[in-house]
């Protein structure tokens, strides 16, 4: 699901101040399901072979007389029996290096096998989410990318965990990671740039413009860069913005609202009075309605 619209920001007019609209909500992450991948099968150990004794030939020894055989021999004592070899003592595993080991070869394997086991660390990590384990499963997810840093899915999975406990400075460095390595996720650049819009107003605009070429098509990021835009009170810009958006989605009474609240900043009233117009019969909550209604009683 996509990330709530953030509300347009009115700019003071010289008749009465304009109130602000409220603010907007963080949309919750939802958690993609897991693309299909065929799990990793562990080869047995091979088995050593017992070495076969070849059974020698019987031969053949004809009877002497009776005359010329010889005395039998004195029995002799028994012959002591040898000891048993001593059996192997299978040596003591170190689990700390074998940890390392599963670690480095992880990450030294080549990516159609990166690929495969991120993807099946990823299913377990969901396993230990749907289990309340929430602390094995971040880690789980953390390590998945660590071997294969494209799993798109286990990457909005944990930067979505991490803000839901408020984690979210280290959100926002999955999310940049990310958005690095493919700059080609919409979804996830308007995470990040919602994170950055309260405190880097500049940082979530330029968040948004680098995916902007993979998202001309989408009318709920047209409307979430006019709404940021608009923030920076670069209104000529949001205008464009809230331009394409209701072109997309003429319907949305709030992207008219906030194409009214730019047209007016820039002193084009006869446009800013048709954009509240439309706003007003396209349906919106009463607070927004009150706003329209007021700013269009001082165009008037």
């Amino acid at each position: 699901a996509a990330p709530a619209a953030v509300t347009p920001v009115a700019p003071p007019a010289p008749a009465a101040p304009v109130p602000s609209a409220p603010p907007a909500v963080v949309a919750a992450v939802p958690v993609v399901p897991p693309a299909s991948a065929a799990p990793v099968t562990a080869v047995p150990p091979s088995v050593e072979r017992e070495p076969v004794v070849a059974t020698p030939e019987p031969v053949n020894v004809a009877p002497r007389p009776v005359s010329q055989r010889e005395r039998p021999a004195p029995r002799q004592a028994p012959a002591e029996p040898k000891s048993a070899p001593a059996e192997r003592v299978p040596a003591r595993v170190d689990t700390e290096a074998l940890r390392t080991g599963v670690t480095q070869a992880w990450a030294s394997a080549p990516p159609a096998s990166s690929q495969g086991q991120a993807e099946n660390g990823y299913r377990r990590a969901l396993v230990l989410l749907q289990d309340g384990r929430l602390a094995e499963g971040i880690a789980t997810l953390e390590q998945a990318l660590f071997v294969y840093p494209r799993h798109e899915a286990a990457r909005q999975t944990v930067a979505g965990l991490l803000l839901e406990q408020g984690r979210n400075d280290e959100a926002s460095r999955h999310l940049q990671l990310g958005l690095g390595l493919n700059p080609n996720q919409p979804q996830m650049a308007m995470l990040l740039a919602r994170l950055q819009l309260e405190h880097h107003g500049a940082a979530a605009v330029e968040t948004l413009r680098r995916t902007l070429p993979h998202a001309s098509a989408n009318a709920d990021y047209l409307g979430f860069l006019a709404a940021a835009l608009q923030r920076q009170r670069r209104h000529r810009e949001a205008i464009e913005q809230y331009d394409a958006a209701l072109r997309l989605l003429p319907q949305n009474g709030v992207w008219w609202m906030g194409l009214g609240i730019s047209l007016q900043a820039e002193g084009r009233k006869t446009e800013a009075r048709a954009a509240f117009t439309r706003a007003k019969q396209a349906g919106l909550s009463p607070e927004l309605q009150g706003f329209v209604e007021r700013s269009l009683g001082q165009l008037n």
